[in-house]
């Protein structure tokens, strides 16, 4: 929280929360830095979603961004200050924990992009669990135009497109348009930059429709079985689709649906 004196206007937070109707919006705020992942904001966001991964209260959580930009990668000028590679490591460890986070994280996350997405912000939308586009926004990995190979920002890329188009990404750093992003894989949905909360809505209130217990447990499952074998990620998912079928809700669900009624979830 911020504090008032009488010599000082309130310091506005670098990290926006507010939350309505199951959904938590976070908004990258430092506008004139375009929104880059400063130390500082770092920790903003570790605490944030430390904070939602307790809270049953939300259900969907989207990433967004005050200004023109969603958020142009890490604060170049904070890192040339400090010039040693202890620090290096521990700034790059601290964003991959804060990447992670997301993705462990119980509930859906949804990045909302608008203007650029560069380098570890591009990282952000491709670690995201979907994304939604102004038809505008423009994404790349450019620390190779710096001399700096986006090697962390890679490891999500790698993840969500194709080889040759991350490799493509990460050797050229030139930027994607949003439909290019989109036909890559990067992002869900593109929409007309007045239409892009209404593109948002849509996708959150589908979520917000289904039930947590499944979203929440295909979640988690989704990424495990990622990592394994086809022969391991079958049997995962076999063990945990088994598991999901002793549900209340997914016995409700299939009851509704044979009774040609609307399901009603529980909201454990």
């Amino acid at each position: 929280m911020s504090t008032r004196t009488e010599s000082s206007p309130p310091v506005e937070s670098i990290l926006l929360r507010a939350d309505s109707d199951g959904i938590a919006r976070l908004t990258l705020n430092r506008p004139e830095q375009y929104n880059s992942l400063s130390e500082d904001m770092l920790g903003s966001l570790q605490g944030q979603l430390d904070a939602i991964a307790e809270d049953k209260s939300v259900r969907v959580v989207v990433l967004a961004a005050a200004g023109k930009a969603f958020c142009a990668g890490h604060d170049l000028k904070e890192m040339r200050a400090r010039p040693e590679r202890d620090y290096y490591e521990f700034l790059f460890k601290k964003c991959s924990r804060m990447m992670l986070s997301m993705v462990r994280l119980p509930q859906p996350v949804i990045a909302r992009v608008h203007g650029i997405a560069t380098a570890a912000g591009c990282q952000l939308v491709a670690n995201a669990d979907l994304a939604v586009a102004a038809s505008d926004a423009r994404f790349g990995t450019s620390g190779i135009n710096v001399g700096l190979f986006c090697m962390t920002p890679g490891v999500a890329v790698a993840r969500d497109v194709q080889r040759k188009k991350a490799f493509e990404m990460l050797f050229t750093g030139d930027l994607l348009s949003a439909e290019e992003a989109r036909k890559a894989g990067l992002v869900n949905r593109v929409a007309p930059p007045d239409e892009l909360d209404d593109a948002l809505e849509g996708l959150c209130r589908s979520i917000l429709g289904k039930s947590r217990a499944a979203v929440e447990a295909g979640k988690r499952v989704f990424y495990e079985q990622l990592e394994m074998d086809l022969e391991s990620a079958y049997m995962r998912a076999s063990e945990e689709m088994a598991r999901n079928m002793m549900f209340h809700d997914a016995g409700e669900g299939i009851d509704a649906f044979i009774g040609k009624r609307k399901p009603v979830w529980t909201h454990e």
